[in-house]
């Protein structure tokens, strides 16, 4: 097992998995806040107001980023060297010449797989979860929690590059942060791509169009634009650089920045 205190931080799967994590609490994060604004809504219901009163859009966190950020940082150190050595360095060919018989990581990843990259934690891990509500036993466990994390770094980590026309960029295309691993977005979502052809919405040659995001600016655009919407409306990076709503997140995850320990 790899000691804490000594894991690399510039080793690009470390880094990969820490911005699934961070963009996972950042995920409930928002969720938490908007069941509060709606249960806060409801009890508003029943009073009469003399004015009404405007709400600010849900469109990102309101926690402190460099808070996020340390928290983040400290979970994925508790948790990325406690996997096992063929997952923390899983990559593309790893993937692609395994052996179909003995494809443990393979997608989506079998409850008995999870449960015992779930054993392998250290106990502070379920406490710090629970201590934050970030899962709540019996309705979720770590298991449940870890699942979607694991699931968007193997996913992350076993990529293929993108054809050679897609340029890669230094930096992500969004936030504009160049010191973290980046993510191909495609512009036009593939499962789009044979309603796009059938309606004539873009040329074929356009739909291998790609932009270059961090995790953390790649989950935020599909969890909060659908992708048939993102075919029709936002297929260009400076169409999406143009929301509102991302240049508010923007704003705001461009003020994380990850500490050395």
């Amino acid at each position: 097992m790899t000691n804490l205190d000594t894991y690399p931080e510039d080793d690009t799967n470390y880094q990969t998995f820490r911005d699934c994590l961070f963009s996972a609490i950042v995920e409930k994060s928002s969720g938490a806040q908007a069941s509060k604004k709606s249960t806060a809504a409801k009890r508003r219901q029943s009073r009469p107001v003399s004015h009404p009163s405007r709400t600010r859009d849900n469109n990102g966190p309101s926690a402190d980023p460099s808070e996020l950020a340390d928290f983040s940082d400290y979970l994925s150190s508790e948790i990325f060297p406690s996997l096992p050595d063929a997952l923390r360095s899983i990559n593309h060919a790893t993937i692609k010449f395994a052996d179909p018989s003995n494809a443990t990581y393979s997608l989506p990843l079998t409850l008995s797989t999870l449960e015992d990259l779930t054993s392998r934690l250290p106990p502070t891990v379920t406490d710090t979860l629970q201590a934050y509500s970030l899962i709540s036993p019996p309705t979720s466990d770590t298991t449940s929690f870890l699942s979607p994390i694991l699931s968007a770094y193997i996913t992350s980590a076993t990529t293929p590059p993108p054809a050679p026309s897609a340029t890669r960029a230094d930096h992500c295309e969004l936030c504009e942060r160049d010191w973290i691993p980046l993510t191909y977005h495609h512009l036009i979502p593939r499962s789009t791509h044979p309603r796009v052809l059938k309606r004539g919405w873009h040329p074929e040659a356009d739909l291998q169009n790609v932009a270059w995001l961090c995790r953390a600016c790649h989950s935020f655009v599909h969890r909060t634009i659908g992708n048939e919407e993102l075919a029709r409306e936002w297929f260009t990076v400076e169409r999406l650089a143009g929301r509102e709503d991302v240049q508010r997140w923007c704003r705001w995850v461009g003020g994380i920045r990850w500490k050395k320990r």
